[in-house]
């Protein structure tokens, strides 16, 4: 009969084994976390497919649901509205973290231009592990905010791990991904391109002028965003007659904080096709 310490070290030990199983197996266990939200929109994480002995980030997503109807806000919302914010402050084995923006719509909200979402989104995420060999536990706190005809603030929070291996949700991920604008440079590209940003002399109001170029019978829409957070330019409109396959989009120089200048300030124009998008940030000479 084996005596009652040693009973006591052998299921000690057991215990241990359990529970050291049930904590390796526990990160791969899930490729979504739960929702967290109510019937207006809700959030949660998703993992994608990642190998250790890859160097990529670690590809993962934060999915929005959104009531038929509502909508929520782009990183910049444009006349009114407020961006989401994040928190991962509370996330384990994480290097860095890039969050991924698809292409977002102009919504008309109150007789006032919003840039957001109006269905449901992921935003990808670009995750850097500080150990490659050891999964990543993502915390998120996200503040937004949804609209119908009033606009309501919303709090979500999520967790989960990404652990190596497969994913269901490699699709997602992809499909949002290949609607994150690319990145080019002013006059790079042939079928969607930046061909022009500058200052407008001699008008009566002083103004932001963009010449693109663009497929003739695509709609287009531009959002330009200022050199940081706390400049707020009008969104561009259609500016009249432009050079032969050119478009040309005007805005006013108008939103910047107090004393900075918009001689030589860097913008973002983000160019919006129904099949295609890009990213152009060069200086307002």
């Amino acid at each position: 009969m084996m005596p009652p310490i040693a009973r006591l070290r052998r299921s000690a030990a057991a215990s241990l084994i359990v529970t050291a199983v049930s904590a390796s197996a526990a990160p791969a266990a899930e490729d979504v976390s739960a929702w967290n939200g109510d019937s207006r929109s809700a959030v949660r994480l998703m993992a994608g497919s990642w190998r250790q002995e890859q160097s990529t980030p670690v590809p993962a997503g934060i999915e929005i649901r959104l009531k038929p109807g509502w909508h929520t806000y782009w990183r910049y919302p444009g006349d009114a509205g407020v961006p989401p914010r994040f928190d991962f402050g509370a996330s384990r084995n994480v290097k860095t973290l890039s969050i991924l923006w698809p292409a977002p719509r102009r919504i008309r909200e109150q007789g006032l231009s919003v840039i957001g979402y109006t269905n449901d989104v992921i935003l990808p995420l670009a995750v850097v592990p500080q150990d490659r060999a050891a999964p990543v536990l993502l915390r998120l706190n996200i503040d937004y905010a949804v609209c119908e005809t009033l606009c309501v603030p919303q709090q979500g929070s999520a967790q989960l791990f990404l652990a190596a291996g497969p994913s269901s949700r490699d699709s997602a991920l992809a499909a949002a991904s290949s609607r994150v604008p690319r990145k080019q440079a002013v006059g790079e590209g042939s079928i969607l391109a930046v061909r022009s940003i500058r200052r407008e002399e001699n008008s009566p109001r002083s103004r932001g002028l963009i010449e693109v170029a663009a497929p003739a019978n695509a709609s287009i829409d531009l959002f330009v965003e200022g050199p940081s957070a706390d400049w707020a330019l009008p969104l561009p409109s259609p500016a009249g007659e432009a050079p032969a396959g050119l478009r040309r989009f005007a805005f006013d120089l108008d939103g910047a904080p107090p004393g900075a200048k918009y001689e030589g300030a860097v913008v973002t124009v983000t160019a919006v096709t129904p099949d295609d998008a890009i990213e152009v940030a060069a200086p307002l000479d």
